[in-house]
């Protein structure tokens, strides 16, 4: 009996001392979580109920020169509905008012809204979707509806919203405007202005907004502010002329449709500044339609063929290897450089003419000819000069993707002992559409040779931020001898008989210029597969340029026709005269200087005028035309001026009853 009184009493030990362990440990881990682990663990149930959320701002606009929208970042609300804040007496008095709001405005019937309220209030609803995708206007609109205007916590209004992107132009010029857009892994693609000034300029910064988590894994906006205000990006102002970017795109999208091209492009540049007023890439889809797929002006660099000839000539006249007057024998059409055979497209050549007419008339073998002979022994002279010119650099655009530029130097790779007479006519070396078209707006800009240049300044409302004004790359391509001689040669290429541009001469319009016709792939064998490239690059007026400006057409149906002067020069032409006839005339008027004084009391006089209130027509004779007109249209009247001035005469009489009246008829002198 001892004996088991002993074990029982040693068994409630152990129990007792197990218990006392047990209420130690629970003890330790109380204090570990309140003084040690506390503050991770209501971390973690915050991460669970709460949660930090990135705001993203508006994003700044892209306008034209003119002010006109490129792209535009327009916010695209989401209404919805907490019925749990709501009162039961406000419910019941304003959901009936609420519902009829949002029939008229989303046109749906006000028995909709009343169902949905109901179902939310009945199911203790706190994120009910009432309406999305809803714009700025309508979204101001809903906050004063009846409930909704009592705010969130008496009303149970909840809003977010998101910026959407839109492009008012639609296709055209889409791929020049570009985009920005950010993967689910953060990271950028960027094309387009719209890609090139988004980090720096347009995208603004993020702000952050707390968020609570609610039934059914959503989250609702916790307080009326925003714990980071987001910053709204800036506005960019580019170079593109809208009218002239219209032009360029239908006079391009005509010529691609007529010769079932594979694509095109064209770029219209201000000569003097290096805006460029028009850019316009378009290629061919499965369906046979045409879109702006690539930006081909700027990442496409191919052989330009004999567009290549201005440079190479420059090269030579600078060089004084040959003068515009220096005698050329074209061999029959065929000159041959060891294993290779230059080609003239006239069946038996020119026979002997002079290096101005083999530019004009665009004599491969000619050319072939002046480079390769006079520079055989000293390649690097040659490649040199091109170089001096800056042919062998990249523009540097702000737009990602520029392609480059290949001059090769004697003894790089591909490098051959007929490498001269190719590169005298566009092959073997290779140049996008824009790195052409600078050179050539150089010639027109007296050797002069400007950046490229898409955007005019950046703005913050109607604060102007930043400006950017041209930039010379260099300030003389050659001398100012050798730029007139080839500005008279690319004006001769359309208007002399024989000029390869012959057919686009128009005595009522002169345009300079160059035709370019270059095989894509002459390595094939099959004639039937053979490609073609067609450009024209040149500028207008003639002898006072404006612009300059260069068409590409690759691929064109070879049975319809494929020489530059055929495919690419008519989109040439009738852009620059359309260009032309849009154009201001800029007459320069003598500067009148006005007195101060004059000036004032004339101010003085218009502002006592305008603070009457007026039942009967004022008299506004001796006022300025412009105060006259401002005060009459205020009271409701409609105005028809006549002359400059001052106001002589008025039609009605001062103190005729204004409701008698709707227009009246000034005279000024």
């Amino acid at each position: 009996m001892a004996i088991s009184e002993k074990n029982i009493m040693n068994r409630l030990y152990l129990v007792a001392g197990g218990l006392v362990v047990l209420s130690i440990a629970v003890v330790v881990k109380l204090v570990d979580i309140q003084m040690v682990k506390g503050s991770e663990y209501k971390e973690l149930a915050l991460s669970q109920t709460e949660k930090m959320f990135t705001i993203e701002p508006n994003r700044g606009n892209l306008y034209s020169e003119d002010g006109s929208l490129l792209a535009a970042s327009v916010p695209k609300y989401e209404v919805r509905f907490d019925a749990k804040t709501v009162s039961e007496d406000n419910f019941q008095k304003y959901v009936g008012p609420l519902s009829d709001s949002l029939g008229l405005l989303f046109d749906k019937p006000s028995s909709h809204y009343r169902q949905l309220f109901r179902k939310a209030r009945a199911n203790g609803n706190r994120y009910t979707l009432v309406a999305r995708n809803v714009d700025y206007l309508d979204y101001v609109k809903i906050k004063q509806f009846p409930l909704f205007k009592l705010g969130p916590y008496k009303g149970g209004f909840i809003e977010t919203h998101r910026v959407v992107r839109e492009y008012p132009l639609g296709q055209m010029a889409a791929r020049s405007i570009g985009y920005e857009r950010v993967d689910e892994n953060g990271y950028y693609t960027r094309v387009g202005l719209d890609g090139a000034f988004g980090e720096s300029y347009l995208r603004g910064h993020e702000g952050k907004r707390l968020k609570q988590r609610i039934a059914k894994g959503q989250w609702k906006p916790v307080g009326l502010d925003n714990i980071v205000e987001p910053q709204d990006g800036l506005d960019v102002v580019s170079t593109i002329d809208i009218n002239i970017q219209d032009i360029a795109h239908h006079e391009l999208l005509a010529q691609l449709e007529k010769y079932n091209a594979d694509h095109g492009c064209v770029v219209v540049m201000e000569t003097r500044t290096g805006e460029i007023k028009a850019i316009s890439n378009l290629g061919i889809t499965s369906e046979g339609t045409y879109y702006e797929k690539l930006n081909y002006a700027v990442g496409e660099s191919h052989e330009p063929g004999s567009t290549f000839k201005l440079m190479s000539l420059v090269a030579a006249l600078e060089d004084k290897v040959v003068d515009t007057s220096t005698v050329i024998d074209t061999e029959k059409g065929r000159y041959r450089i060891y294993d290779g055979v230059v080609k003239d497209s006239k069946w038996g050549g020119y026979g002997k003419i002079s290096v101005a007419k083999a530019f004009e008339v665009s004599s491969n073998t000619a050319f072939a000819k002046i480079i390769n002979e006079n520079y055989k022994d000293q390649p690097e002279k040659f490649v040199n000069r091109l170089m001096n010119m800056g042919l062998h650099k990249k523009l540097g655009l702000p737009i990602i993707g520029e392609g480059d530029p290949v001059i090769r130097y004697p003894g790089d790779k591909g490098w051959s002992g007929i490498s001269l007479g190719w590169m005298s006519h566009g092959y073997e070396v290779s140049m996008t559409p824009l790195q052409t078209l600078a050179f050539y707006n150089a010639i027109a800009n007296d050797g002069e040779y400007v950046k490229p240049r898409l955007i005019k300044e950046v703005r913050e409302g109607n604060e102007v931020i930043k400006r950017f004004d041209r930039q010379v790359l260099n300030s003389s391509v050659c001398s100012k001898e050798t730029v007139k001689k080839v500005q008279k040669l690319m004006k001769d290429v359309v208007e002399k008989d024989f000029g390869t541009g012959h057919k686009l001469y128009s005595k009522n319009f002169s345009m300079a210029g160059k035709t370019g016709t270059a095989q894509k792939n002459y390595v094939e064998k099959d004639p039937d597969r053979l490609a073609y490239i067609s450009t024209f690059a040149g500028y207008f007026p003639a002898d006072n340029p404006k612009y300059s400006c260069i068409v590409i057409i690759h691929e064109p149906d070879k049975s319809v026709g494929y020489y530059g002067a055929d495919v690419s020069g008519p989109v040439f032409k009738s852009m620059a005269q359309k260009i032309h006839a849009i154009s201001p005339l800029v007459d320069e008027v003598e500067e009148k200087v006005y007195d101060k004084k004059t000036l004032e009391e004339d101010y003085q006089r218009y502002y006592a005028q305008v603070q009457k209130k007026y039942d009967t027509v004022p008299d506004v004779k001796g006022m300025t035309g412009m105060d006259a007109v401002s005060l009459l249209e205020n009271l409701g009247l409609e105005v028809e001026v006549h002359g400059n001035g001052k106001v002589k005469r008025q039609s009605i009489d001062k103190g005729t009853d204004i409701k008698k009246v709707k227009k009246i008829v000034l005279e000024l002198s």
